[in-house]
């Protein structure tokens, strides 16, 4: 069902793009078209086909950027191309629609703030619209609280230390905001918690559930690439910090797909039905007996692996869930369980180097 919609202002829209040349033969049989032929008679194929695939694929990439005054023009335009009772026709009509529907409801927004702050409303748009102090230190919060971040670690660890973990924290975080963007969705750049670790805050509205797991996964994904950056850095320095990054960064990884309190496993677990959840506790408990020795002696910092046994109990208890999707998501799940058996072996294998490194170090052998 269609709605009415109020199109934005003539002063928001840019020129539209360079009209093609006239075509008069059909791209498709070579049939001659007189001027203004939108459709080949004979076989139907879209006159201007190539034109309007251009089109669309820079109206596309206009709302992907969220730059809808060009996406609309560049619809708009490919509607001049296309014969007014076609399918694509009407699907292009129903786009420029919900971007005109944006336009409305940012009038609206604006009108209401205008009415509510009365004499004072053209200072608050001026102070919107400029490069003010305020705007730009507004933009600047990932900085601060970056810096606020790598600040208490120095004071506490040192920088060294201070400035892999940040930039451990940094690189998983970035991996949800790329996945964001690829999505054509508006994300913010990440905001450091000094003390507990940082998020990036961006707008789900509409979006899927398999869609939600996939920017889920990808922090404890970029995080894994991170514990694994560290990993080489300790092979070619055989500088012992990489190596304690490396194990710590794929720790916190694992913890962070927890199924609870807001973790990125409480949001990727929303595509997985209820046996699909099983399994992944299944998983999580054989990993947890395959790398477990029978002497503890063997393995080092075996309560790292406990994390395992964590998982896979509150995957048992999301199980029993009400909110769990019926079809299993199968893609999730090889993603969910890649990740965490990755991160899983990284986890065991520099604890087993870092136990032998602290062997070393009692036994008096100079490490770097």
């Amino acid at each position: 069902m269609s709605t009415a919609t109020v199109p934005p202002p003539q002063s928001v829209l840019p020129a539209p793009p360079p009209p093609p040349a006239v075509i008069h033969n059909c791209p498709s049989c070579a049939h001659w078209l007189p001027d203004g032929t939108l459709a080949c008679p004979d076989c139907h194929a879209l006159t201007y086909g190539r034109h309007l695939g251009a089109l669309a694929a820079e109206a596309q990439s206009f709302e992907a950027q969220r730059r809808f005054a060009e996406a609309r023009v560049h619809w708009q335009t490919a509607l001049e191309f296309l014969p007014a009772d076609t399918r694509q026709a009407e699907g292009i009509r129903q786009r420029i629609g919900v971007i005109d529907s944006r336009f409305a409801a940012e009038a609206d927004r604006k009108a209401r703030w205008t009415k509510k702050l009365g004499p004072f409303a053209p200072v608050a748009l001026f102070l919107l619209k400029a490069k003010s102090f305020v705007f730009v230190l507004f933009k600047l919060k990932f900085l601060f609280s970056l810096l606020a971040y790598f600040g208490l670690y120095w004071a506490v660890f040192g920088w060294r230390f201070a400035l892999g973990l940040t930039a451990t924290i940094f690189i998983h975080e970035l991996g949800h905001y790329i996945a964001i963007k690829r999505r054509g969705l508006k994300a913010d750049l990440p905001v450091f918690l000094p003390g507990f670790g940082a998020y990036v805050r961006w707008y789900a509205e509409g979006v899927s559930r398999e869609d939600l797991a996939s920017i889920a996964l990808a922090g404890p994904l970029f995080g894994l690439l991170a514990a694994l950056g560290c990993w080489g850095l300790y092979a070619q320095t055989h500088y012992g910090l990489f190596l304690i990054l490396a194990n710590l960064t794929s720790w916190y990884n694992v913890v962070n797909l927890f199924p609870v309190f807001g973790l990125d496993g409480a949001k990727a677990i929303l595509a997985l039905s209820r046996i699909q959840r099983g399994m992944l506790a299944i998983t999580s408990m054989v990993f947890f007996a395959l790398t477990s020795a029978r002497n503890p002696l063997e393995l080092g910092n075996v309560s790292n692996h406990y994390v395992f046994v964590v998982l896979a109990a509150i995957l048992g208890f999301q199980c029993l869930a009400k909110e769990a999707p019926e079809e299993p998501h199968t893609a999730t799940l090889v993603y969910f369980i890649g990740v965490v058996l990755l991160l899983g072996l990284v986890l065991h294998i520099t604890g087993l180097q870092a136990s032998q490194l602290s062997e070393l170090t009692r036994m008096g052998f100079r490490t770097h």
